[in-house]
């Protein structure tokens, strides 16, 4: 063979790993819109039952085919204090089990060639395989109009490439398995501490064990592989791929590095133990396969099995992962307490953004707790109205800080978020969060003037009278609904309280001028000075602006949902009022009984 063909090959060779990794990344990225991130919201939800976590970590990695991603998210999780230690071991064991669906589909070309199996199966091989799904799933991306079909076509279209690329990689190495070189290289990697540090190198260099064992899978094909060789390949490349959530937990939370850190005790600890049993197997001569080829499918069997076995083998153990991460990442008594649960900024963890649907309802999740500060700051500062309390009024001021960070923060993430490849409805969510987040800090501004207007007249010595007061705290407990409506809409993706928003606000509306009419006739008669009448109905101003953002809050939690880009307020505001349903009326004559003023 001359070395223009085997340059030649070699080329080919790397251009299949590209064809191949490529679409392994369109499969990930269509199984992952696929899903929507419900999957991934699912680790929320475990409870400290260690085989639940193993079995929901499985399926969340057998659905984004991604062992690094799960691991990496679940990093994120236990850095934002949402996801605690102990659940993410579970997660992380199960993880690995997950990742080996990837060797299972791939294995499909053992059947090219296999007369024994039939005519009809040959429709099953990557040769048939490839062209049909990359057609199938060309034509559905064309054709779908609505993204979560388009991302079935992303699926057929990323598994045609995949098997492509498998099969020019396959083509290409086996002419190079008649060079001397190549049998010597894999004869060398007959040594374990050599497999292992090459399947690991490969591992961390590519960011995928799902992808470095396909590249096994498509080597085999050349009939070099023995088993001998093959398996401590494999289990290297378990531990090559702690490699991303390492590099990921970097700058994180303690608990954030104990997580990662449980991955690779998991998986280096494993490795040794099979690594150990196997060999004292073949010294028994229990292993009669020892110099025997490995084809895709044994590739893919003994993937499957190692991580099972290993899995199965650390369940009752788990706790022993957990303090050895504990033992390594140590806490020093002058460190500063983990991240609380409650912190919006702590909600917005930049390893969200692999998953942009799930980095999209962290986003959300963190809107709606800027809507919650806003909420108890309106109520505190109308507290101050009726009774100052300078603790209060120093929270006031706290929470407005965090308010305003956590809004800073959340207008950087979000466009953070862009950068990714979003559908249009993600693209959608993230401009109604935008949004969403500027009239939530606009509330609480409205709710910091209110303070200052109470704090000013307090040390004036100066106080509203007695109808003023009653007044004040009608209005008030309105406005505080109306912020509690607004947030659950966000938070819950309400639209069910969406629809109670505009009615109230309307209520809010009337309330107002009712108000103002009253305070102006006090002023004439002298029941009210001027000075503190103009704080007054300063106040009553800023608090029907906050119901005009819980209004604007409404209109936007209706766009993302309702598949416009923008719905335009007062557009929408003129179609309710026009068309007003029973129901609407209904709720405005409750809400005008619930906060009707008293009589004077």
């Amino acid at each position: 063979m001359s070395t223009t063909d085997i340059i030649g090959y070699a080329v080919s060779a790397l251009g299949g790993v590209a064809l191949f990794l490529y679409g392994m990344n369109v499969l990930g990225n269509g199984l992952e819109k696929t899903s929507g991130g419900k999957m991934e919201k699912i680790l929320e939800k475990l409870t400290g039952n260690i085989v639940k976590a193993v079995i929901l970590g499985a399926a969340v990695t057998a659905v984004i085919q991604s062992s690094s991603a799960t691991t990496v998210i679940v990093v994120g999780l236990v850095n934002s204090g949402i996801l605690p230690l102990s659940s993410a071991v579970g997660i992380i064991m199960g993880a690995n089990i997950g990742t080996t669906v990837t060797g299972q589909i791939l294995r499909l070309g053992d059947l090219e060639g296999n007369e024994s199996l039939g005519a009809a199966m040959e429709f099953l091989t990557p040769d048939y395989l490839a062209p049909i799904l990359a057609i199938i799933g060309i034509l559905i991306v064309l054709a779908a109009k609505k993204d979560s079909i388009r991302a079935i076509g992303d699926i057929g279209m990323g598994l045609g490439v995949l098997f492509t690329g498998m099969n020019l990689l396959s083509d290409s190495v086996k002419p190079l398995s008649e060079l001397s070189a190549f049998q010597d290289l894999f004869a060398s990697l007959e040594n374990p501490v050599l497999g292992i540090i090459a399947g690991t190198l490969v591992t961390a260099l590519i960011q995928s064990s799902s992808a470095s064992v396909g590249i096994l899978q498509a080597v085999s094909d050349t009939g070099l592989l023995s088993f001998a060789a093959a398996f401590p390949i494999i289990m290297g490349q378990n531990i090559g791929t702690c490699s991303t959530s390492v590099i990921s937990s970097i700058g994180a939370s303690k608990n954030a590095k104990r997580a990662a850190m449980v991955h690779l005790y998991f998986n280096v600890i494993g490795t040794v133990l099979f690594l150990i049993s196997v060999y004292i197997l073949k010294a028994l001569d229990f292993i009669p396969m020892w110099n025997n080829t490995m084809n895709r499918g044994d590739i893919a069997n003994f993937h499957t099995l190692f991580n099972i076995v290993v899995t199965v083998f650390f369940i009752p153990f788990h706790k022993v992962l957990e303090k050895l991460a504990i033992m390594t990442i140590r806490s020093k008594p002058e460190d500063e307490d983990e991240i609380s649960v409650d912190s919006g900024e702590n909600m917005l963890d930049s390893r969200f953004l692999k998953s942009p649907s799930l980095a999209i309802q962290y986003a959300n999740n963190a809107s709606a707790y800027m809507g919650k500060l806003a909420r108890e700051n309106f109520k505190m500062s109308c507290g101050l109205l009726f009774s100052y309390d300078v603790k209060h009024a120093d929270k006031i001021r706290e929470y407005e800080e965090i308010i305003d960070r956590t809004e800073d923060r959340l207008n950087s993430y979000l466009v953070s978020i862009t950068d990714c490849e979003l559908s249009v409805a993600e693209s959608r969510s993230v401009t109604s969060l935008l949004h969403i987040i500027t009239d939530f800090e606009r509330i609480a501004d409205y709710a910091f003037n209110i303070m200052e207007y109470a704090e000013s007249m307090h040390d004036k010595n100066q106080n509203f009278s007695e109808n003023a007061i009653a007044e004040l705290k009608i209005i008030s407990k309105a406005i505080t609904e109306i912020i509690d409506m607004s947030v659950t809409a966000v938070e819950y993706d309400d639209l069910q309280t969406v629809k109670q928003i505009e009615p109230l606000e309307e209520t809010i509306d009337q309330l107002e001028y009712q108000l103002k009419n009253r305070h102006i006739e006090r002023l004439k008669t002298g029941d009210c000075a001027i000075d503190r009448g103009i704080h007054y109905l300063d106040m009553l101003s800023d608090m029907e602006r906050v119901a005009d953002h819980c209004s604007n809050v409404a209109v936007h939690v209706l766009s993302r949902n309702y598949g416009k880009d923008e719905i335009k307020h007062h557009e929408y505001i003129d179609e309710v009022h026009k068309g007003e349903s029973q129901d609407y009326i209904n709720l405005m004559n409750e809400y005008s009984n619930k906060y009707k003023l008293a009589n004077n």
